[in-house]
């Protein structure tokens, strides 16, 4: 049978798992095709939503809601909410660094000065993506531009 506790001990490791491919290997066509397209933040994604619909919204949730900080205090004493909590963090987090990792390597950021923000990332979360735009700004290049119009089929051949 699963539990909170099991399916803790089977997040945690795939969570890991994306954030080590991020770091160690950014530009392998794994990390490419399962992380940096946003594919394993997905399947976290889908893993809290399976835990909110069947424990949280079937009824089988305990106390609490999202209206004061005791309402939450109390939500999170029930371990599959708080296991949903837990898988939340994991996915928006990897889900941030894996969008630092792409914006990165966009702008030519030296990913050596990518690792710092996304291990501050993978911590603290918004501490981590603050600490990354700060990197961008310094060691980002210059000559990055976003594309200012929408090209056609037509404009992009005549080119």
């Amino acid at each position: 049978m699963l539990t909170p506790d099991s399916l803790f001990s089977l997040a945690n490791p795939l969570a890991l798992l994306g954030w080590a491919l991020l770091v160690l290997a950014p530009r392998w066509r794994v990390t490419k095709s399962l992380v940096l397209s946003g594919a394993w933040p997905l399947g976290l994604a889908v893993a809290y939503a399976a835990l909110i619909t069947t424990h949280y919204l079937g009824g089988h949730g305990g106390e609490g809601g999202f209206g004061s900080l005791a309402q939450v205090a109390a939500l999170f004493h029930d371990p599959w909410a708080l296991l949903a909590g837990w898988v939340h963090y994991l996915c928006f987090d990897l889900f941030t660094g894996a969008w630092e990792a792409r914006d990165a390597q966009r702008r030519g950021v030296p990913h050596g000065a990518l690792v710092p923000a996304l291990g501050l990332t993978f911590l603290f979360g918004p501490v981590g993506l603050l600490v990354y735009f700060g990197v961008r700004r310094v060691f980002g290049q210059k000559s990055f531009s976003q594309p200012t119009t929408i090209q056609t089929h037509e404009d992009a051949l005549a080119r």
